[in-house]
């Protein structure tokens, strides 16, 4: 009695004894542990030295093993992160026999179809090369080639098509700068200040590490080998899209269905006559970073930026490009720039990447939006995203108190705009709030953080759901997220807001296919076309870009039509019959939109 009592008590106190007890049921990612790792010096000699990276690694090891045993995460994707980060580890340390069994582990736990088949492939494929000659020799080369061309010639083409390709264009731009650009510039500035990182941080040492030791020195044979294996099979997916898509003719006398796309801004000149207007004006609002009101419908460039801006939208669609296997111009020449970057050319780089990448997302997802619907009026709401690499600025009790009033200002604009749809391409998550308080220097320790953390997000978080709530007769449709997640396990807005008015989408190829990047969950009821969706950036060029950003403004499209047809109809409404409509995928994943049979439903009658 006296054993059981004093272990009980000690359980109260310590994780170790937690390990022997019936693992705690997580259902939230903030209920998760968070450490703290000390670090001196420069980080970079730190992954780079098998002996001062050893000293890391066994705490972090440590950390990760109890934190796997001592709790029953709910959600997959965050247990196969920490199996990953193990997994990365166990490499390093030449123990490829636990790599191997805990790769094991990650594939049991795979959720999509492609992921399940290549889940752990080079991994395996390594550790059959280092049985054959010393890592770097030409021996292990080859063998890791053979490997991995014997496992995909056994695998279906179309399923893993994608991944293959993304998988090719990531090799093609990786280079040591980018291998080591994150730890120099965002990791650093934090270590150098605190003198430690956390557990949302560190794990990044360990994939630069891992990127020097196995995957930059095997770059070639992978691409390579992936090249090989496209090259040998150019058949194009099917497209499920152009044959179930519908466009409605002008002259049918349906009534206008003004559409607001909550973005990073528009370029109305795309849109002439076809936008919605107050006061003679195109309708509009905007704040900008620091929640201040604006009155420009794009974000303000430099000088600078706004004369090299043909050049940096080429590298945007040079990326795209890559991502599709295309030998463009374009891809050539980002492909070189990125793989070969100094070490000082990384932030600029990335910070222009992100910039013109932001600067180009609301008039793409405004194009898609409103493609087909001559009926259908475009008013912008412009929210600005941050693109530098550290947070700027950094949060404040008053920017955040000011970008949750903001939310009602914008539900307020929508009302007054007349809008029936609105798209919402972008979102935010709480651990994103944790770590932009931590490489700002915020928060004494991580409890605190955490306490601030949870207390800013939350007070965005209601504000939305309240601004959404307000509009009861308008559909809100959110991207579920490029993350791979579930956004409810994840506290994400707004693809985690649950409200009759609100639905989340999730992105599938032109095949119908679940895309690798898209996340998923209770909350993401509807499916559409994210991958490769060509449409305007500002000036006027066509882009083909990715992401969930792409695939939740189809759905818009598709409320704004069926508006049209029956301008009656409810928010609800829309979502039930959209979803009555869909094609449902046999593993019951993906509910694929399906415009012809939504708008038949609504009374639609082709000529």
């Amino acid at each position: 009695m006296k054993v059981r009592f004093l272990c009980a008590l000690l359980c109260t106190f310590t994780l170790g004894c937690a390990l022997a007890q019936t693992p705690q049921r997580v259902e939230r990612a903030d209920d998760l542990p968070r450490f703290s790792y000390p670090v001196e010096g420069e980080l970079e000699a730190i992954v780079r030295s098998p002996q001062r990276f050893a000293l890391l690694s066994q705490a972090l090891r440590r950390d990760l093993e109890r934190t796997l045993a001592a709790y029953d995460i709910a959600e997959p994707a965050t247990r196969r992160r920490l199996l990953g980060e193990l997994l990365q580890l166990d490499m390093l340390e030449g123990r490829y026999d636990d790599a191997l069994r805990r790769s094991a582990q990650i594939q049991q736990l795979q959720e999509k179809p492609a992921d399940k088949l290549l889940s752990g492939l080079t991994v395996r494929a390594i550790a059959a090369g280092v049985k054959k000659g010393e890592r770097g020799s030409a021996v292990y080369a080859a063998e890791v080639s053979r490997f991995i061309d014997e496992e995909l010639a056994r695998l279906p083409y179309p399923v893993i098509r994608n991944d293959i390709m993304r998988g090719k264009a990531s090799m093609e731009t990786f280079g040591e700068a980018l291998a080591l650009g994150r730890v120099r510039d965002v990791l650093q500035p934090v270590a150098s200040r605190t003198g430690a990182l956390s557990s949302d941080l560190v794990s990044g040492l360990v994939s630069a590490r891992y990127a020097l030791e196995f995957s930059l020195p095997l770059k070639a044979t992978l691409i390579e080998t992936y090249g090989r294996y496209l090259a040998a099979r150019q058949v194009d997916k099917p497209d499920i899209w152009a044959a179930r898509d519908v466009s409605l003719p002008p002259g049918r006398g349906y009534p206008v269905v003004p559409v607001v796309v909550w973005d990073s801004g528009v370029d109305s000149a795309l849109f002439a006559g076809r936008l919605v207007t107050q006061r003679e004006q195109p309708a509009m609002i905007a704040f900008d970073r620091v929640g201040l009101p604006s009155v420009q419908p794009l974000k303000p460039l430099a000088a600078d930026v706004q004369a090299r801006l043909p050049d940096l939208l080429a590298r945007s669609k040079g990326l795209a490009d890559l991502g599709a296997n295309i030998d463009s111009t374009e891809a050539a020449q980002v492909k070189a720039l990125l793989s070969n970057l100094a070490p000082a050319q990384y932030k600029a780089v990335q910070e222009e990447l992100r910039l013109v990448g932001g600067y180009s997302h609301g008039t793409h997802v405004a194009g898609i939006a409103m493609a087909g619907n001559p009926y259908a009026r475009l008013a912008n709401a412009r929210i600005e995203f941050g693109h530098t690499l550290l947070p700027e600025p950094c949060p404040t009790p008053e920017l955040q108190q000011r970008a949750a009033a903001n939310f009602m200002a914008y539900a307020d604009f929508i009302r007054s705009s007349g809008a029936r749809v609105v798209n919402m391409s972008w979102g935010g998550n709480l651990r994103a709030y944790e770590v932009e308080l931590e490489q700002c220097g915020i928060g004494k320790d991580s409890a605190e953080r955490r306490a601030l953390a949870r207390a800013y997000f939350d007070s965005h978080h209601q504000a939305l759901t309240r601004a959404i709530a307000s509009a009861p007769d308008v559909l809100f449709v959110a991207s579920g997220g490029n993350s791979a997640n579930n956004p409810t396990f994840n506290d994400a807005y707004p693809s985690g807001i649950v409200l009759p008015n609100l639905v989340a989408v999730g992105a599938v190829d032109k095949a119908g296919d679940e895309a690798s990047f898209t996340s998923y969950g209770p909350t993401v009821l509807l499916h559409a076309n994210g991958y490769q969706v060509e449409s305007w950036v500002p000036g006027g060029r066509r882009i083909a870009l990715s992401g969930t950003s792409m695939a939740a403004p189809q759905v818009a499209n598709l409320a704004a039509k069926m508006l049209a047809v029956k301008p009656s109809l409810k928010p609800a409404e829309l979502i039930t019959i959209m979803r009555s409509t869909a094609e449902r995928s046999e593993d019951g994943r993906r509910t694929l939109i399906h415009p012809a049979r939504a708008l038949a439903a609504v009374g639609y009658v082709p000529s």
